[in-house]
């Protein structure tokens, strides 16, 4: 007999053993009949190896283990291919913290190879922290095949593609602007980039224009904003929110078409402390509308004044450090005492000094969103120096084209539209990192500046034998690569490229991908751009399905200091991991994911209504039986039940295939506890209590078969709790084979689905359904049991009321279930069925005080009614609040109709009696 309650905390670990010592998780052996259908694969978003398992990998990967485990079951080989990122300025940063707190010495003062054995003695010692986790949430990756990126594997398989497309001249050194890290002293990613709103100002200063050159400014307007008033200026003004930028201001840009500036367009100002003489040119990016609509061009220390640069041909000086401090190196204009300032202290210099000198004009303190370093919390300063690129927009065009048709589709397909405006307006890809930890760029230096790029240092020896007589030292470039760029070749490196290795031909170009929207095209375009270069024009995946990002349960991102994180970690403790699982699965089909623990626990009593259902089941008898037939079944409820069964199996069948994971979830819930245990098992009862012998042992049988297809069913979503049942159900009848992650998932025939079962079950759970709306609509007391009469049925009816009265009287709590002429005095009627039926109320319920209570309800729904479509109707309330919150109210609004519906006829049918 099954325990009273299923026990995670005690069976996880244990069942988690039994698959891994199976061999399972491995892809079952090739057979010649096999060809590319009978195989899946996918590989896993490698996790950082510093992580820890959040929210966000507890539903990522959820996904991938149905898949997983599901096709499995459909008898493929599978490969679910694990592995972790060397994560390469989060994993310095861990170690360099580490090492400081143990009182060693810096990385510098203890130099490159030294510090990067202290990393990989880290790694060894706590880099497998996320692999352990991700163990403990059922995820059954093939750990055989676990890949680290920077193994010597992948090491091999960077290097390569590093040096095929520098010689392809697809990956080049340019100097450029790139989001510098002061602190960490690197260049960084846009997603290590933060944005976070601060207190700011717009200082804005006068430029005097060079040469005695002077203007007319309008100073006033009419109604129809023609200008009515000037005054003449020998001044331009600019507003800038980083007035240390200033000093390597090179031009000053207006709109082509702002009548203010045209006649200014090919002069120049004098730039204040420098004596700088900038030109003012015409270029789009200014806007009329903003500030003065001049807006001074620092092409070295911003983004889209290097654009405007670039266009106009401006020069681009760099005034800071690698450290954010001032310097003169590119500018020797700029003076003295500002040399060596930080970046913040020479900011406030030169407001003070302007105002001193009477050009600043104006102080506008502003809210605006500045970058800081998601590692290091500093503000990211746009800085121009010397890196590696890819020219990302040659590599494009075949992964734009690969999607447009079809060789790739994105579930939901609406994210195709974020890959497309990516890729479509893509950017040189900065892929050098001023890091040690990381594949070291495979490029050495010469005596006199050449460059020679190889796979080892043997070959660039080779390579500079052509410049020089003789051999010459050569320096390696100490940068590493971008974390991303190993990552771009994940799903075929990982299976052993350049080799040609049996996995990469079983299973390569993957199935599908799993993975979230933010990475589309750091992580996803990538790969994709990679794997057609160098895997003969095959895209790396089939199908790429985004999942969603879990917030709070009112909606809020998740974070540590609104203290409103939920822990997977801590949820598994507590609950288990399946509820974790289910609920992610189920709340899987939106963008944002609404998560609070009562849903979690809410889906923790969904595990145990099985549980119980399996007890119950062991209680009456229900077991296994050797030879058993469904096919043969003969008691309605039984073909109803296998029916049922089948209809379930196609529905969670087909959302599986087409990852709709919501639907699936939504489809095993409803048949499991709507179906099998609120009606089956109800029914089944009078049956295991009865006396005809051969209706119990079939309904036993029957009980046993289907709790065993529902355990297949549920078992890709819900692991741990099924695998458990199984094994314990299986000690009774015929041995079991193995375990149940090895079972065939089941496919039913159609012959399965029984018409006239599904009509008479339905007839009477419509029936039972509508007398316990109806109780709980006029507030019958549960002990009450009220006559229930069909007025004047039909003889197929009559039949059905004949066979099915003792359950009628069972399920739906009446005392007797009479036929009638006419409704009795003092009944409430309702039509099932296509029959009339009433139940006789009258001394059974207080009417007047029902009465009352029903007004006050729906007068509650009226306030409720009359708030929210206040709100709504509200122009202000809909066009500026997010676009959840305006469907929430709508769903609210809907919500109290309905209830005020229900009421209402309740409130009506009191006035019949």
């Amino acid at each position: 007999m099954l325990e009273k309650t299923f026990e995670p905390k005690a069976a996880e670990p244990r069942i988690y053993a039994q698959w891994e010592d199976s061999g399972l998780f491995a892809p079952r052996a090739a057979k010649p009949t096999d060809g590319a259908a009978d195989a899946y694969s996918i590989v896993i978003p490698p996790p950082n190896v510093t992580g820890s398992l959040h929210i966000g990998h507890a539903l990522n990967n959820t996904l991938q283990d149905i898949l997983a485990r599901y096709h499995r079951m459909k008898g493929k080989a599978v490969l679910w291919l694990p592995g972790t990122d060397h994560a390469g300025i989060a994993t310095q940063m861990v170690v360099e913290r580490k090492l400081a707190a143990e009182g060693n010495i810096g990385r510098r003062d203890m130099g490159r190879d030294a510090f990067i054995e202290k990393v990989w003695e880290w790694k060894a010692e706590s880099g497998g922290t996320i692999v352990r986790q991700l163990r403990r949430l059922g995820s059954s990756c093939d750990w055989s095949r676990e890949r680290f990126t920077l193994d010597e594997g992948l090491n091999a398989a960077v290097r390569k593609v590093f040096v095929q497309l520098h010689k392809d001249g697809l990956i080049y050194r340019d100097k450029r602007l790139v989001n510098w890290d002061p602190h960490f002293q690197t260049a960084i990613s846009d997603l290590e980039v933060e944005q976070k709103e601060v207190d700011g100002a717009y200082w804005h200063f006068a430029y005097r224009l060079s040469d005695g050159v002077t203007y007319e400014h309008p100073v006033a307007f009419d109604e129809d904003g023609k200008a009515t008033e000037f005054e003449t200026r020998d001044f331009i003004v600019v507003a800038t929110t980083r007035p240390e930028t200033m000093l390597g201001d090179t031009g000053v840009a207006v709109h082509p078409e702002d009548e203010r500036y045209k006649g200014l367009v090919g002069k120049f100002v004098t730039l204040p402390i420098t004596g700088r003489r900038i030109p003012i040119v015409a270029d789009d990016y200014a806007d009329p509308t903003k500030g003065s609509g001049a807006v001074k061009i620092t092409p070295a220390h911003d983004f889209n004044d290097f654009g405007v640069g670039k266009r106009a041909g401006l020069e681009a000086l760099n005034v800071m450090d690698a450290f954010g401090r001032i310097t003169a190196a590119d500018t020797p204009d700029v003076p003295a005492e500002y040399e060596g300032m930080d970046r913040f202290a020479a900011r406030k210099a030169i407001v003070a000094r302007a105002e001193e000198e009477g050009w600043l004009r104006e102080i506008e303190k502003t809210k605006h969103m500045v970058p800081h370093g998601d590692r290091s919390g500093v503000v990211i300063e746009p800085w121009m120096t010397d890196q590696w690129y890819v020219d990302a927009k040659v590599m494009a065009q075949p992964a734009l084209k690969a999607v447009e048709e079809g060789a790739t589709v994105f579930e939901p397909k609406s994210y195709e539209k974020i890959y497309f405006e990516w890729l479509r307006n893509i950017e040189p890809w900065c892929i050098s990192r001023q890091l040690w930890w990381g594949h070291r760029i495979p490029a050495w230096y010469g005596p006199n500046g050449e460059i020679y790029v190889a796979e080892t240092e043997e070959d660039a020896r080779e390579q500079a034998l052509s410049d020089y007589d003789s051999e010459v030292v050569l320096t390696q470039d100490e940068d590493v690569l971008d974390t991303w760029f190993s990552s771009a070749l994940w799903p075929f490196s990982t299976m052993g490229w350049p080799e040609k290795t049996e996995d990469l031909e079983r299973f390569y170009p993957t199935s599908d991908l799993v993975t979230a929207a933010d990475i589309i095209f750091f992580w996803v375009a990538r790969m994709m751009m990679m794997g057609l270069h160098f895997m003969d024009g095959e895209v790396p995946f089939k199908r790429v399905i985004i999942n969603g990002l879990v917030r709070d349960e009112k909606g809020q991102k998740m974070s540590k200091s609104k203290g409103n994180v939920i822990d997977p970690l801590n949820i598994i403790d507590e609950l288990g991991a399946d509820p974790l699982r289910f609920t992610m699965a189920i709340l899987s089909g939106t963008r944002d994911i609404k998560l609070s623990k009562q849903r979690i626990e809410g889906y923790r009593n969904f595990g145990t209504k099985l549980w119980n259902a399996a007890r119950f089941s062991q209680m009456n008898e229900a077991r296994r039986v050797e030879g058993f037939d469904p096919a043969d079944v003969q008691q309605t409820i039984n073909r109803w039940i296998r029916g049922e069964l089948t209809k379930a199996e196609r529905q969670v069948s087909d959302a599986i295939e087409g990852g709709r994971f919501d639907d699936a979830a939504g489809a095993l819930y409803r048949f499991i506890w709507n179906v099998f245990c609120d009606w089956y098992l109800e029914l089944a009862k009078p049956v295991f209590n009865g006396s005809d012998e051969a209706a119990k042992a079939e309904t036993r049988a029957m009980t046993a078969w289907t709790i065993d297809q529902t355990l297949k069913l549920l078992h890709p979503v819900m692991p741990y709790i099924t695998e458990e049942l199984w094994a314990e159900l299986g000690r009774e009848g015929p041995a079991r084979d193995g375990l149940l992650m090895g079972e065939t998932w089941p496919v039913l025939p159609d012959v399965f689905v029984d018409t006239d079962a599904e009509a008479e079950i339905g007839w009477l759970v419509d029936l039972i359904g509508e007398i316990r709306a109806l109780r709980a609509e006029m507030n019958v007391p549960p002990s009450a049991k009220p006559p229930l009469a069909f007025v004047a049925p039909d003889a197929a009816t009559a039949e059905r009321i004949a066979r099915h009265r003792d359950l009628i009287l069972t399920l739906g709590r009446v005392s007797e279930v009479a036929v009638a002429e006419a409704a009795p005095a003092g009944a409430v009627t309702f039509v099932s069925g296509g029959a009339t039926v009433a139940l006789s109320l009258a001394g059974i319920i207080d009417l007047d005080a029902e009465r009352v209570r029903l007004e006050k309800e729906i007068a509650v729904f009226d306030a409720d009614i009359g708030h929210v479509n206040k709100k709504l109707g509200n122009p202000n309330f809909v066009a500026r609040a997010a676009a959840e919150v305006v469907e929430e109210q709508r769903a609210k609004l809907a919500e109290a109709e309905e209830g005020k519906a229900r009421l209402q006829a309740a409130l009506k049918r009191l006035e019949t009696l």
